[in-house]
């Protein structure tokens, strides 16, 4: 079955940016079934989805495994209604096909708050959400992948498979094991369950004692996907064009993956361990494949940290020689110690960037961010005097062991850098935003046993904050407190969360990740509904205490995020793994722990 455009004219016409549901993009293949059709399906709007390289890597790697893969994206409000008024299915973008018609359909988790959207998307398509309710139909096999699988419980009832780790193979391994044995069968789920980096859910079952989790029965280890060397993986030549403005509109190429820096609060400096940079000759030939095929005039070098590739200034220099003329370079992951003048002008001058995340050195040191108070001041300089008039200053609230005076630092900072701006005449007047969003404990960090503050103590910080804040005419913003608890309760909860975010959805809860579409009230009323209380998940945890990620092994050892918590209290600093090995499990694949064999 096909979707003729052509019944849905009058609907296209009505909505809003009718493009994001037309398909035929600028650069996208000319798709045709397959030994396998599989449709990578990102629960958030068009725009958002088209700019996410890492359905591009996992399309590409099925294709060049000779099968069909093809996309779909979270429609709006509108066009949603419009399909259930014209009984129309959810359907793909290439082939048109109804999501319900494929083999396997992959969601992309990039955010908690995405949670009830997958719901949102397999309910448009006429497919049951929980996994139960599929059984033995002929229903498409439903799989997750992306940042937030290293924590797959809470969507566990709805998904049947769950890719962790890298994904340049392990998919088009798994759907190479699916058309071997003919399908969904036994003998498939059992083989898979083999690979490193699949996980099946219905083969794992938690087991609680008194509402505790205690621990797994089936399957109670699952290591992560993970591939040596980028420049050895598929990379697409070509990205589709999007069909209107996407949010990072510009071609992208992966400087590295992983990050020397080990914050102690960054679940993706611990998950996308170790670090594997690309090499400049890949990277120059994937930007000039990037940028002569899609008509783009921008490269964004994308990584955790740009700044800490190994040779940055040979990459620039490369670039700039095998470019178009007038080709502009976005670095939008510079650090505050590696932001240096020739950097900046490759930039683009719009505004500066900068994540302290705490105020006071003190605090820095807990969080394991080893930036000083001076080389920020530096770094500010150096931008001023490149031509940016305009600072954003990025800071978290509620760490821990936070204190009101480490909280005050803040306004000090805002003044130091009002104070440098003025040494010099300028031609603008200077502007300084800062934003300060609420500390989430995350699965696989050293903080991931940390309790999440209250309301009442996150409105006591915002006071010290203020109190703090003597430089006049800094913009402030921050965290809404019911956005920053929801995602806590959603990145660190076990498989009864399945009914919470099930009965949300079901209250009419969807893209909670947009602030006007957030219903705060569907959610409370979901967790009264379900008896799951908030406060369980936001809780500190004892160390000793079985978490429900705990069978997953992404490689850093549980003892060593323990250490690290323990240095974290003593305000110790663990430094950067550029400064040598600090033994976090990953020794015998890290490039940059240089194990003698």
């Amino acid at each position: 079955m096909e979707i003729n455009l052509d019944d849905l004219r009058e609907l296209l016409l009505s909505v809003e940016k009718p493009s994001r549901y037309t398909g035929g993009e600028f650069g996208a293949p000319d798709l045709q079934e397959g030994k396998l059709n599989f449709c990578l399906c990102f629960p958030d709007l068009y725009e958002v989805g088209m700019s996410n390289l890492g359905i591009k890597i996992v399309a590409e790697s099925l294709r060049r495994r000779g099968f069909c893969a093809d996309f779909c994206f979270a429609p709006a409000e509108d066009f949603c209604q419009g399909l259930k008024k014209l009984g129309v299915p959810l359907y793909s973008l290439g082939l048109k096909k109804p999501l319900s018609g494929f083999d396997m359909l992959g969601f992309s988790m990039q955010f908690e708050l995405s949670y009830t959207n997958l719901l949102y998307m397999l309910d448009l398509a006429g497919i049951p959400l929980l996994r139960k309710d599929r059984k033995g139909g002929k229903f498409p096999l439903i799989t997750i992948g992306g940042p937030c699988a290293v924590n797959p419980e809470p969507l566990a009832d709805f998904v049947d498979i769950v890719f962790i780790g890298d994904g340049e193979r392990v998919d088009a391994d798994v759907c190479d094991l699916f058309v071997k044995h003919g399908g969904a069968t036994d003998k498939f789920f059992a083989e898979a369950s083999k690979l490193d980096g699949v996980y099946i859910p219905h083969l794992t079952t938690p087991v609680y004692d008194g509402g505790k989790l205690t621990g797994f029965d089936g399957i109670s280890k699952v290591k992560k996907a993970q591939v040596q060397s980028l420049d050895k993986e598929v990379f697409p030549e070509s990205f589709a064009v999007p069909n209107c403005e996407s949010v990072h509109d510009r071609a992208v190429i992966e400087v590295m993956r992983g990050c020397y820096r080990g914050c102690r609060f960054c679940q993706a400096g611990f998950i996308y361990r170790p670090v594997r940079p690309r090499s400049v000759e890949t990277l120059t030939a994937q930007a000039c494949s990037l940028i002569k095929t899609t008509g783009y005039n921008e490269v964004s070098l994308n990584s955790l940290s740009t700044g800490d590739y190994p040779e940055l200034r040979e990459l620039l220099k490369s670039l700039k020689s095998n470019l178009p003329a007038g080709t502009r370079l976005a670095l939008p992951s510079l650090r505050v110690d590696s932001f240096e003048g020739d950097f900046a002008q490759d930039s683009r001058k719009i505004s500066l960037t900068f994540a302290p995340e705490a105020g006071s050195q003190r605090l820095r040191n807990v969080i394991n961010k080893d930036i000083t108070g001076d080389e920020i001041l530096r770094a500010a300089e150096s931008a001023f005097d490149q031509g940016y008039s305009a600072v954003k200053l990025y800071f978290m609230l509620g760490l821990p062991t936070e204190t009101d005076d480490d909280l005050k630092e803040i306004g000090k900072i805002c003044a130091y850098i009002k104070g440098i701006y003025r040494k010099k005449p300028r031609q603008k007047q200077l502007r300084i935003s800062v934003s300060c969003s609420t500390f989430i404990p995350k699965p696989f960090t050293p903080f991931q046993w940390e309790r999440q503050i209250s309301k009442a103590e996150m409105e006591q910080r915002r006071k010290a904050l203020l109190d703090g804040m003597t430089a006049k005419g800094v913009i402030l913003s921050w965290s809404d407190d019911f956005t920053a608890e929801l995602e806590a309760v959603l990145a660190r909860g076990d498989r009864k969360l399945s009914s919470v975010i099930l009965q949300a959805y079901k209250n009419g809860c969807k893209f909670d990740g947009w602030d006007k579409q957030l219903d705060k009230e569907g959610w409370k009323k979901a967790f009264g509904q379900t008896g799951i209380s908030p406060e369980e998940y936001t809780r500190e945890r004892g160390g000793d205490e079985v978490l429900p990620w705990d069978f997953i092994d992404i490689g850093v050892t549980k003892k060593f995020l323990l250490d690290e918590r323990k240095r974290a209290y003593a305000e110790e600093v663990t430094g950067s793994c550029k400064s040598g090995c600090k033994g976090c499990g990953m020794q015998k694949t890290c490039p940059a722990a240089k194990v003698k064999k």
